[in-house]
């Protein structure tokens, strides 16, 4: 699993950086050969999808080293990081994007009516961005990578900043120009509608938001199929990027030996473990069945 792991990571990342490579190359000559301040704007945010396609890879990378003494948990929470060090570069380019677009609105003489190369260039930039987008986010989901399936929502931003160019150029040339740097604006301002999505979710995975209650279901699920352990319950999930680690309490017969029921919370540990790929450590807590006591108590009461 890890070896699929990190060749579907590096497949995804190899195809955002060529893809974005080449649209900012085109972009940012056909935008200054065009006169297209928007074009020109979007080859600036595919620029800055090179250095986040770089980082989500290091991200991953980082995330898929095993556990050490000093991290005895493994390093998955770098996936996370990486995507927070994406939205930083999302906030930077979209500052640069608005001012410049806000510099041409408040100077009208810096304006241009961009021609319609700028059109074949946009539709071009629909096509690949989509293409890419889909194509990065599937596989980021597929190996449960949050810094990949970020760089696949960031790259998926450049679909709707290449339709808005479309739209500047087409009513530019029928007599309104000051849409180019309109547009402009609009593109840094879905960069960073991005940014606080992404933002947001790579926190939450960091402060260990609760699971979803389907996931939390599932691990009961396994949990109480495991012979001679019932009830699942109390369970504490904790992400560290694509990976879980999880506890929990089962009931067994009380009148069991500490051998026996240590047992039955171990098989529970590797049924989790083997069963739900995004569980990759689990701690099981048994407790005798008719026994009931408040979880919320740092110890049980006596």
């Amino acid at each position: 699993m890890d070896d699929f792991r990190s060749k579907a990571g590096k497949k995804a990342a190899t195809v955002a950086i060529v893809a974005n490579c080449f649209l900012t190359l085109f972009n940012i000559a056909i935008g200054i050969m065009s006169g297209s301040y928007a074009l020109v704007s979007e080859g600036a945010h595919t620029l800055s999808d090179v250095a986040t396609s770089v980082i989500a890879y290091i991200g991953f990378k980082i995330g898929q080293k095993p556990a050490d003494d000093e991290h005895p948990i493994g390093h998955g929470r770098a996936e996370a990081i990486g995507g927070l060090i994406i939205v930083l570069f999302l906030g930077m380019v979209a500052y640069e994007i608005m001012q410049g677009a806000i510099e041409r609105l408040l100077n009208p003489s810096l304006i241009t009516t961009p021609d319609f190369y700028a059109a074949i260039m946009a539709v071009l930039g629909i096509m690949i961005n989509f293409s890419v987008s889909e194509y990065i986010i599937k596989i980021g989901k597929e190996i449960r990578s949050p810094a990949i399936v970020a760089d696949g929502k960031h790259q998926k931003t450049d679909i709707f900043s290449s339709i808005a160019v479309l739209l500047s150029v087409v009513v530019s040339n029928i007599g309104y120009p000051i849409l180019d740097p309109i547009i402009g604006l609009i593109i840094g301002v879905l960069i960073l509608k991005t940014a606080y999505e992404v933002g947001k979710e790579n926190i939450d995975n960091i402060m260990g938001k609760v699971p979803s209650q389907e996931f939390i279901n599932k691990i009961k699920r396994v949990a109480n199929k495991t012979p001679k352990a019932q009830d699942a319950h109390n369970i504490k999930v904790d992400y560290l990027g694509s990976y879980a680690v999880v506890s929990l309490h089962v009931k067994v017969d009380g009148n069991m030996t500490v051998d026996e029921s240590h047992k039955i919370a171990h098989i529970v540990e590797t049924n989790l473990i083997n069963k739900i790929p995004e569980v990759k450590y689990a701690v099981v807590h048994v407790c005798p069945i008719g026994l009931d006591y408040n979880h919320d108590q740092e110890k049980d009461e006596k």
